[in-house]
């Protein structure tokens, strides 16, 4: 049983492409949620994965990942998921001893670019470099789920709508947020 505590920040700039050690496309399909869970297939590389993931609690909840056949995935992805598939590259970039993955939206979120990092404990102090923007870890706009909302299925020949409430251009509107570098530390935020 893994625990995933992990923060999720908008992207502003271009400044830590410079810092990227390696990037890999993804596509993300939603099984099933309920009550604040789900469940999802991923496919990157050569390598397929079904994720069940617990509710919330602030930034801690529980995810069970297992791999799975690359054939069972593309099932998945092409038939169970309901047109519920989103792509995506994510750039791995290191900062202050954490890498921070960096995950660049396809259509139809073309332009959304979140950051997220993981921790070892919800109030662990965490040094933000320059390019994050705004902490939207409890927003509900920016949950997959959210975001799954309508997608169609890239790269596998699904079609779908767009994103409802909260979508695309909400989440466009937010990514323009003011940055600012900093120390995190719970739910305040200090200038550095």
């Amino acid at each position: 049983m893994a625990l995933e505590i992990e923060r999720k920040f908008l992207v502003s700039g271009d400044a830590w492409r410079a810092a990227a050690t390696h990037s890999e496309r993804i596509l993300d399909g939603l099984l099933a949620t309920s009550k604040g869970r789900k469940v999802r297939v991923r496919l990157y590389g050569d390598r397929a994965t079904l994720a069940m993931k617990t509710r919330k609690r602030g930034c801690v909840r529980f995810e069970f990942e297992y791999d799975i056949p690359l054939a069972d995935a593309r099932h998945m992805l092409q038939s169970e998921c309901g047109g519920r598939v989103l792509a995506k590259t994510r750039h791995y970039v290191p900062f202050a001893g954490k890498t921070w993955e960096v995950d660049e939206y396809e259509t139809p979120l073309a332009g959304v670019v979140l950051a997220e990092v993981e921790l070892t404990a919800a109030d662990q102090e965490l040094l933000l470099p320059s390019w994050v923007g705004r902490d939207v870890t409890d927003d509900p706009a920016f949950r997959k789920s959210r975001l799954f909302a309508g997608a169609p299925a890239p790269g596998i020949g699904q079609a779908g709508g767009r994103p409802r409430a909260g979508g695309e251009e909400r989440l466009r509107r937010e990514r323009r947020a003011p940055v600012r570098g900093g120390v995190f530390l719970g739910s305040a935020r200090a200038q550095a």
